[in-house]
């Protein structure tokens, strides 16, 4: 069969050509085939240069650094054994206290006042005269002393025996015979003094009761009114004032006395 055309002839000449040439391309451009057909690449041979370095080369290079600085040896620390030294405390500062001073109180001077004069006595004075007082007049502070003394003493007379205390003897006439002094204590068995007032100043005109006997209403009381002398007996009965009345033997004598507290 005869082409009509020139072109068509052409392109079918070319279509013959591709397909002739298809296999061999085909069989040229496989990859994997190239890869394994390659031979191993040979290793690189090193520079001499860097196998063999210069020797001069480097005996110049030493000579010319500068030797390399040693290291100082490690010495330790000194161990110190003592104890720390204490530190002194930073003083405290002071502040001053925001309260002022106290104001001074100004008080006037005292005046000298003397002392009164004693009262000159012309006699000695006795215990028994209660009534003078060589010292001046008695003050605030021994009035208040004295009061303290009398509370106690009446306190403490509360508590003792009807016949406790200050006694004055008379005759039926009243004059004073002799003062007695009982301790009766509702016990133990009752003591007493005694004196004369008609010796006054006498030393033999004062002494103990020899012997004091209470039985109910009846009290005897025997002393020795002087030295040597016989003894001196009272037998006395309570009355219902308070007193006691009975009879004085002295000397051989018996006169009626009554007995009363002072």
């Amino acid at each position: 069969m005869r082409l009509k055309t020139p072109l068509l002839q052409a392109t079918l000449a070319l279509a013959l050509a591709l397909c002739a040439a298809a296999p061999a391309a085909a069989q040229e451009a496989d990859p994997i085939a190239a890869l394994l057909d390659q031979p191993p690449p040979a290793p690189e041979a090193a520079p001499a240069a860097a196998a063999a370095p210069d020797l001069e080369t480097a005996d110049a290079l030493s000579a010319e650094a500068p030797p390399a600085p040693t290291p100082p040896a490690y010495t330790p620390p000194p161990v110190n054994h003592a104890p720390p030294t204490p530190q002194a405390s930073e003083p405290f500062p002071y502040r001053s206290s925001p309260v002022g001073p106290p104001p001074t109180v100004v008080r006037p001077p005292m005046v000298y006042a003397p002392p009164a004069p004693r009262p000159e006595l012309a006699a000695p004075t006795y215990v028994d005269e209660t009534g003078r007082s060589p010292e001046a007049p008695p003050n605030s502070l021994d009035l208040s002393y004295e009061a303290r003394l009398r509370s106690s003493s009446a306190s403490a007379q509360g508590l003792q025996g009807p016949l406790d205390g200050a006694w004055t003897l008379r005759s039926r006439e009243g004059t004073a015979l002799y003062s007695l002094q009982l301790v009766d204590n509702g016990l133990a068995p009752l003591e007493g003094a005694w004196r004369d007032p008609r010796r006054r100043g006498s030393t033999d005109s004062s002494g103990f009761v020899s012997a004091i006997q209470r039985a109910g209403g009846e009290l005897i009381v025997s002393f020795y009114p002087r030295p040597g002398a016989g003894v001196a007996t009272l037998v006395l009965n309570a009355a219902p004032d308070g007193s006691w009345i009975g009879r004085l033997e002295e000397g051989g004598q018996r006169r009626p006395v009554v007995l009363r507290r002072d």
